[in-house]
């Protein structure tokens, strides 16, 4: 049997080169999911699945892309036939694969934008950004790569939703989710090895999801039944992993409603 998927543990810097990229995820997904033998840079480039972009920036997105989606191959095959994805849903679920491909972005938006969420105001800056990797990797990083991963982890955060400007001081915010969304997170942690658990983890603290905020969600989540009586905790699963969730919840005729986390 082969080992679990698992969220990556090196500090890497391939989010200098390739941020959230939503978009181009979505046809990669597409043309992945499905596709029987592993396509190529080449026949990506070929066939123009990221538009007009070079055989270069095409490879680094497929380099990219695979470390974030087809290291999770049940994931890869839900995206691909989720094809009523909706926008606020499809930013998300690119900015938990890129949380569980890199730790740098994952402490970013799991741990530090929580915590300037808390502040008052809620608010944080570019140069604080700069502070904060600097904390994060020591003496292996220069200054200029600081300034440019803090340039890096600022754009993904907005392009997920997880900043309401581009500008100092970028209020932080927690983005809207779906129940959808958010079950297809929990199947998804389910069958990973992360650390932390189903109800203490970054990929939902980031947004605004944790202790009873968290709880309460799970309460509403269609596929899910969860409940806690004092210390012990039961979460009912309706599907055994993330391919049956598939089948059943996206192939329901009704759209699930939009709530706000929080």
């Amino acid at each position: 049997m082969s080992a679990r998927p698992a969220e990556a543990s090196e500090l890497h810097t391939r989010l200098l080169r390739c941020t959230l990229e939503v978009e181009n995820a979505r046809s990669y997904w597409r043309h992945v999911a499905g596709a029987v033998e592993r396509p190529t840079a080449e026949q990506a480039f070929a066939e123009y699945w990221f538009g007009a972009r070079s055989l270069a920036r095409v490879t680094l997105l497929m380099a990219n892309f695979r470390a974030r989606y087809d290291a999770f191959p049940e994931a890869l095959r839900t995206l691909g036939a989720w094809t009523g994805m909706d926008p606020d849903t499809r930013r998300l679920i690119c900015h938990w694969h890129l949380q569980l491909a890199d730790p740098l972005y994952r402490a970013f938006t799991g741990r530090y934008l929580v915590e300037r969420h808390q502040r008052v105001p809620p608010v944080v800056s570019h140069a604080a950004v700069v502070a904060w990797v600097g904390e994060q990797g020591g003496a292996r990083w220069g200054a200029a790569t600081r300034i440019q991963f803090a340039s890096k982890l600022l754009s993904a955060a907005f392009s997920a939703g997880l900043l309401r400007s581009t500008r100092d001081p970028r209020p932080v915010q927690f983005p809207r989710i779906s129940a959808e969304a958010l079950s297809y997170l929990m199947y998804l942690l389910r069958g990973v090895d992360f650390a932390g658990t189903l109800l203490d983890n970054p990929y939902a603290a980031s947004l605004g999801l944790s202790g009873g905020t968290l709880e309460d969600r799970l309460r509403t989540l269609p596929g899910l039944r969860f409940r806690r009586q004092g210390d012990l905790v039961e979460f009912g699963w309706l599907y055994p992993d993330l391919a049956s969730w598939t089948e059943a919840v996206l192939a329901a005729p009704a759209p699930i409603q939009t709530a706000r986390a929080g």
